[in-house]
């Protein structure tokens, strides 16, 4: 026996409603996505520009950047998309009359699942499928083109900054990084903020590595000399050295963004065998993606609901204001796990079990029923 939410109408007024929904979505997909996605590109541009990387190398990594981000454009798009097009049937007083006919909120709900279904099906493989996999493919691409993060490539003639700008580091020269993940530069100038006494020092040469040990990044000054204090002080340690290596990215920093990088790129069946805070938080955050899109479709058409006297677009404003805390309530939520302060049997389940709340006490509101409702909920 097929079930009723599968069931979906075909009829003159379910072909309409669709119709309009589609085309709403596919139009603010396409707005959301152009700023997105271009802003991306713009990015990608300026970074090959500051790192001398060609356009061609970084390109691969747009578009699993886009990858990565079209499940949270999916769900605003169909959210909007859902508001602006039931709000129309109120605007020009199609849905009054649908509504004296006993078309209410319940129908719109059942005349939108097509489209709704659909997403959450293809939201649903892209979160647990190929966003993990554009998340891999993406780290790769990063390695083959010198990984440009803020800690792997030095430009020459620029002043660069580490460690939250306690260091700030300038090279008239710098060479490509080798084989072995080492740079070489050349005429080094350094300034270390210090409590006590800025450090200045001056270097020839200079190489750029990692240690295997602790997985920190040094840089390993030659022939140079080290001032403590500024000139003019009485205080001023002089100190020439034949060799110094100075820590400009702790150990911990990139075993930290490590671990974060690798359980977002595992695979679903992974991260279920794995366990963990972390492992729990990103399961729970691709299965909370899909399942978004049916709790803001709920809202939505609630939100739609307008008389042809309400101002233009507050609905809208609302409906953005929910989606914004929706998400940031889920991402709290998710790093509250990975950092220990929320059981993951709670997790992000909660913040979808509010929001259904919410829709009850809502749908209650505009129907009249409040007070009754509260009524029944309410201890004898």
């Amino acid at each position: 026996m097929t079930l009723k939410i599968f069931n979906f109408p075909n009829s003159i007024i379910s072909r309409y409603l669709l119709k309009s929904l589609v085309v709403f979505f596919l139009g603010i997909f396409f707005i959301i996505g152009l700023i997105v996605f271009g802003n991306q590109f713009v990015l990608t541009v300026q970074e090959s520009v500051e790192h001398g990387i060609p356009i061609q190398e970084l390109m691969p990594i747009v578009g699993f950047n886009m990858l990565r981000d079209l499940p949270i454009i999916l769900s605003l798009s169909i959210f909007l998309s859902i508001i602006i097009s039931i709000s129309q049937f109120y605007k020009n007083s199609e849905a009054v009359v649908m509504n004296s006919f006993g078309m209410g909120d319940k129908s719109f709900i059942h005349l939108i699942q097509p489209v709704v279904v659909f997403l959450f099906l293809l939201v649903f493989a892209l979160t647990i499928y190929a966003v993990p996999w554009a998340k891999q493919q993406k780290s790769f691409a990063e390695d083959e083109t010198v990984n440009a993060s803020e800690f792997s490539f030095i430009s020459e003639g620029r002043f660069e900054s580490f460690k939250n700008g306690e260091i700030v580091f300038y090279a008239s020269e710098s060479s490509q990084i080798d084989e072995a993940g080492e740079q070489n530069m050349e005429e080094i100038f350094i300034y270390v903020s210090n409590e006590t006494a800025p450090i200045v020092v001056l270097a020839s040469e200079a190489i750029k590595y990692t240690d295997s040990d602790n997985e920190s990044i040094y840089l390993r000054l030659k022939d140079g000399v080290r001032y403590e204090g500024l000139p003019g002080d009485k205080n001023v340690n002089i100190l020439d050295f034949d060799r110094y290596d100075l820590e400009i990215v702790s150990g911990e920093v990139q075993k930290s963004l490590s671990n974060f990088s690798e359980i977002e790129e595992k695979t679903s069946i992974d991260l279920l065998m794995e366990g963990g805070n972390l492992a729990n938080a990103e399961i729970q955050w691709r299965l909370s993606q899909p399942i978004s899109i049916l709790i803001l479709s709920f809202i939505g058409v609630l939100l739609a609901k307008t008389s042809p006297r309400t101002g233009k677009g507050v609905n809208l404003l609302f409906g953005i204001i929910i989606f914004m805390l929706y998400n940031n309530g889920l991402l709290v939520a998710k790093n509250s796990i990975e950092s220990g302060q929320l059981n993951p049997f709670v997790g992000l389940w909660s913040i979808h079990i509010l929001f259904i709340l919410f829709i009850i006490i809502f749908y209650q509101f505009r129907q009249g029923k409040f007070s009754s409702f509260i009524a029944k909920i309410s201890p004898l």
